[in-house]
This record gives structure tokens, C-alpha cells and sequence, in this order.
């Protein structure tokens, strides 16, 4: 991932007195990965891609929703170069601290608004949930069309929309964590040591390993936690990997094929190009012809 960290500043986004900012956007490659001085609500509303947060990378799809504290850095970006084809399309909604108080006097449980006080205050991680009803991305849609219409009552309007957001989101986020910590072990650690062994020789077995989970319990995890089977998860995490590479370092094909774990250079060629689109050569070609 990138080294440098770029600030996204609020008045840039929020020069209005709603303090709130609503958008949908086409992500590229050309996005910064960058923090910033407000919270902002990421909804994936079509397409697939990865999303790096810190040291983490995700693959998402339409669905999923994230929420990023200030001053944790992300980026999203899409599976493929070619973007008419296979666009990754987020809706953002985005606020400042000043709204936050706003938003706290209509809340009432206090749990919420002190959820609301760590995102502003960076004093939790960020917060990924699936949107398995289709009730945010309603909220979204709705958020959007609000702001860009803007007519009487719109700042009531919107200010109602963005506290269901919040809570709706909440009682999301508290469900998935009873259920993804009631086991010891967390799922998020067998994620980040498929991170950390992506060159090494990787079966759904060897994870049983280091988890307190079966095969077929894994296997669940993986589906609702990512919305792909085990074996396209580690997939598309190996050819994003592959993709970093090909941009940031001069390494031949063949060697970056075995640092991501494929042993079979053909099949890496296979897989990236069913992935991508496109084939590794073409794509670094794609960053190095400037």
C-alpha cells in the first residue's frame, strides 16, 4: 500500500451550514489513500473491488458499508483497470464534528452517541457491516437525492435520514459482533493471516489450524463476512496483491506469480486475466507508459 497519507480536509467537502456531504462516485486508481477530519459512511452500491483501511485489505461488493473514523486512512479500489465494463461504485456520506453534536441532541440512547464520540474521537477501529435487508442502501439513495435536491425541509429531512443511517448501522454492527465474537478466536485474525501467508500453499484446512472453527463453519464465515467462498476470497486477495506489485516494483511476472502463492505461472496468467480483465503485462504497462 501506499506510504504516503494524504489529509482530506472538512471545509473542502462541507462549505455549507448542513455540515453533511453526500456523493456517488466511480472509483479509479487514481485516488489518493488518504485520511481525514471528518467521519464518513461508505456504502458499496455496485461492483466489486478492494478496500485498504490501515494495513488491511478488503474485498468488497454491493452491500457492504463502512465507517471510517477520523484519522484512519483507506482507499477504495476497483477489480479492474477497465472501469466501463466493471465500475465500483460507492455512495459516501460524510460529516463533521459539529453535526455529530447535532445528531446527538436527536439520538437519545446514549450508547449511540457515545458510539458517534469514538468515530469522532478516532477511539475505535472502523466499522464494516453487510446490508443484508437493503434498508441502508435505501437510506442511501434517499440521502443522496435529498441532498442534491435540497428544497424545503431538506436540512430535517436529511438530518433524519442521516440518524437512522447511524442507528440502523449500530444495531447492525452490535449484532455482527455478538455473533462474530461469541468463539475466542476472531475472524478477522484468519483474514489477516491469509494477509500475512499469501505466498505460501493455502487450504481451508490449514485455517482449522489456527481458529476454533471446523472446515464447514469456516467456510460460513467467509460467505458472510466477505460474500465469497474461500477459495475466491483467497483468489482475488492473491491478484490484488499481484497487482501492488506490478506497480510498485520491477519484479518479472513469474516472480511476483510465486510471491502471491502461485507456483504455475500459466495459472497465475489464467486467473489474473479472469479477474482483471486484462493481461499482468498489459496492466503494468498501463501504470509505466506516463
Amino acid at each position: 500500500m501506499q506510504s504516503a497519507i494524504e489529509l482530506f480536509k472538512s471545509e473542502f467537502f462541507l462549505n455549507n451550514n448542513l455540515k453533511l456531504y453526500v456523493n456517488r462516485c466511480s472509483e479509479n486508481f487514481d485516488a489518493p489513500f488518504h485520511a481525514h477530519d471528518f467521519v464518513e459512511y461508505c456504502y458499496v452500491a455496485e461492483g466489486k473491488g478492494f478496500h485498504h483501511i490501515g494495513e488491511d485489505v478488503i474485498p468488497v461488493h454491493k452491500g457492504m458499508l463502512f465507517v471510517i473514523p477520523i484519522g484512519i486512512p483507506h482507499v477504495f479500489r476497483p477489480s479492474s483497470p477497465n472501469l466501463s465494463v466493471t465500475p465500483l461504485i460507492i455512495y459516501n456520506c460524510l460529516f463533521n464534528a459539529e453535526l455529530t453534536s447535532t445528531l446527538s441532541t436527536i439520538i437519545q440512547e446514549q450508547a449511540i452517541r457515545d458510539h458517534l464520540k469514538h468515530l469522532e474521537l478516532n477511539e475505535m477501529p472502523y466499522v464494516h457491516v453487510v446490508d443484508h435487508t437493503q434498508q441502508i442502501e435505501e437510506m442511501m439513495i434517499r440521502l443522496y437525492k435529498e441532498s442534491s435536491l435540497l428544497d424545503a425541509g431538506s436540512s430535517t429531512m436529511l438530518y433524519t435520514l442521516v440518524s437512522q443511517l447511524v442507528v440502523t448501522t449500530y444495531r447492525q454492527y452490535q449484532q455482527d459482533y455478538k455473533q462474530t465474537h461469541s468463539n475466542t478466536d476472531d475472524f478477522e485474525h484468519v483474514l489477516r493471516y491469509l494477509n500475512h501467508h499469501i505466498h505460501e500453499r493455502i487450504r481451508l484446512r490449514d485455517l482449522v489450524h489456527i481458529s476454533s472453527w471446523s472446515e464447514k463453519h469456516l467456510g460460513r464465515l467467509f460467505l458472510k463476512h466477505t460474500g465469497q467462498t474461500f477459495g475466491s476470497y483467497l483468489q482475488h486477495l492473491r491478484i490484488q496483491k499481484s497487482c501492488e506489485l506490478l506497480k510498485s516494483s520491477q519484479h518479472n511476472v513469474s516472480l511476483i506469480a510465486e510471491l502471491v502463492g502461485y507456483r504455475d505461472v500459466d495459472t497465475f496468467h489464467a486467473v489474473f486475466k479472469k479477474i482483471t480483465g486484462t493481461t499482468p503485462h498489459m496492466y503494468r504497462k498501463s501504470y509505466t507508459s506516463d
